[in-house]
C-alpha cells in the first residue's frame, strides 16, 4: 500500500509576543478575537469554542498534547509560519518554546513556511476603506537578505533530526510567492535561491523550495527560478464569489483544477485541503452591508467532518496518482487557524471529529 504523508500548516498566533504587545494590550493573542466573535447571521457557528481551552502554545506541556494528538490521528509533519523581515522576527514562541521543548517531540516532524507578510497591527479590522495590505506589512527582500534568512533557519532548524525533508532536501515554502517574485524579478529571485542553495551545500544541506499559490504569469517561470514543487495555503472559497458558499461545491471545483498545476509549472503539485473558512473573528461586524474584501470574505457553509473527509479522499487519490517525484503528500490548512475557521484541533461542537477525518483517510 502506498504511504501517504499528511502535513498541517501551523499558525503561531496563540501566545503572547513582545512585538505584538506594542500594538495590542500586553499579553494579547488571537484567542481574544475568537472569544469576542458573535454570530453574524442565523445559524452562524460563532464563537468557535476550543475543547482544550485558550491555551498558551509556547508552553511545552501544551504542545505535548498537540503532538500526541497529531501522531495519534495521522499528521506526519507541521509547517510552522516563520516571520522574518530583514532580521525582525516574531511569533517564534510556538516553535522555539512549545514544539522544540516538548517531551513528545520526535515522531511528528516540522518544517517552515516563510510568512513573508507581517501580521496585522489592528484586529478585528474596522476600517473597510484601508488598504488590504498595509505597506508596513510587506516584507521586502533581496538576495543578501534571503541568504541571511536561510542561514538563520538552517543553523537553527534545518540541522534538527526531525526537520521534514523531501528526498533528503529540507522543506521550505514561501507564503506570498507572487510578491517575492514581483519585487525581485525572476532573475533576482533565481539569484537569491541559487545563493541560498550554494550556502546550504557548504553545510551539506539541500533545499526543497515550495511555491505557494503562484499567479498564472509566474507559473511557467517557477522551475527556472528554482522552485521544486507547488502547493496552496487556503485554496477555497472563491474569494470574489458570494458571501455564503457551499463547502462541498467549492471543494469539488478546486479539486477539478489540481491537475492544471503540473503541466503549467513543470513541477509536482501537492493538493492543499481545508475543513472550512470563516474569518469573521478578524473583522468588525458591519451587519448586512459587508465590505467585499478580507476579512469580510466569503464564509463556507455546510462544513462538516464528513465532508472534509470526502475532500481529503479526493486529495489522497490525486496525490497517489501524481507521486512520481516524491512520496504522495497532502497539505491541510490548517492545524489551528481558529480565527479564519480552518483548524483540526478539537472543538466543543465536533470534539475530535476533524482529526478523526484525517485518520480515516491517512490509513
Amino acid at each position: 500500500m502506498t504511504k501517504l504523508a499528511i502535513g498541517a500548516y501551523y499558525y503561531p498566533g496563540w501566545h503572547p509576543c513582545p512585538v505584538r504587545d506594542s500594538a495590542f494590550p500586553k499579553g494579547w493573542s488571537e484567542w481574544d478575537l475568537l472569544k469576542n466573535c458573535t454570530p453574524r447571521f442565523a445559524g452562524h457557528n460563532q464563537p468557535k469554542l476550543p475543547l482544550w481551552g485558550y491555551e498558551n502554545e509556547a508552553d511545552p506541556k501544551v504542545f505535548d498534547k498537540k503532538l500526541q494528538a497529531a501522531e495519534a490521528y495521522g499528521i506526519d509533519f507541521f509547517v510552522f509560519a516563520s516571520y522574518w523581515s530583514r532580521g525582525k522576527r516574531l511569533l517564534e514562541g510556538a516553535l522555539d518554546q512549545g514544539f522544540m521543548q516538548a517531551k513528545s517531540r520526535g515522531k511528528v516532524r516540522f518544517a517552515l513556511m516563510w510568512a513573508n507578510r507581517m501580521p496585522r497591527k489592528v484586529m478585528p479590522v474596522k476600517d473597510a476603506a484601508a488598504r488590504l495590505i498595509d505597506p508596513s506589512r510587506l516584507v521586502y527582500t533581496d538576495p543578501a537578505d534571503f541568504l541571511e534568512y536561510v542561514r538563520h533557519i538552517a543553523a537553527r532548524y534545518f540541522v534538527q533530526s526531525d526537520y521534514y525533508r523531501v528526498n533528503d532536501a529540507c522543506y521550505l515554502s514561501i507564503f506570498d510567492t507572487a510578491f517575492f517574485i514581483r519585487q525581485l524579478g525572476p532573475e533576482g529571485a533565481a539569484q537569491a535561491i541559487n545563493d541560498a542553495r550554494a550556502h546550504l551545500a557548504g553545510q551539506s544541506l539541500k533545499l526543497h523550495l515550495v511555491a505557494i499559490d503562484p499567479i498564472p504569469e509566474h507559473r511557467p517561470l517557477l522551475k527556472q527560478i528554482g522552485f521544486d514543487s507547488v502547493t496552496h495555503y487556503v485554496f477555497l472559497p472563491d474569494w470574489s464569489g458570494p458571501y455564503h458558499q457551499d463547502f462541498s461545491e467549492c471543494a469539488r471545483e478546486k479539486a477539478a483544477i489540481w491537475q492544471e498545476y503540473q503541466p503549467e509549472t513543470g513541477l509536482p503539485y501537492v493538493p492543499s485541503v481545508t475543513p472550512g473558512w470563516d474569518a469573521s473573528p478578524r473583522a468588525a461586524d458591519y451587519g448586512k452591508e459587508k465590505p467585499g474584501r478580507y476579512p469580510w470574505s466569503p464564509v463556507l457553509t455546510g462544513c462538516s467532518p464528513e465532508k472534509f473527509a470526502e475532500f481529503l479522499r479526493l486529495a489522497k487519490t490525486f496525490a497517489i496518482e501524481h507521486s512520481q517525484f516524491f512520496e504522495p503528500t497532502v497539505m491541510i490548512s490548517s492545524w489551528n487557524e481558529w480565527t479564519e475557521g480552518h483548524y483540526l484541533e478539537p472543538d466543543k461542537k465536533h470534539g475530535y471529529a476533524w482529526l478523526e477525518a484525517v485518520r480515516s483517510v491517512h490509513g
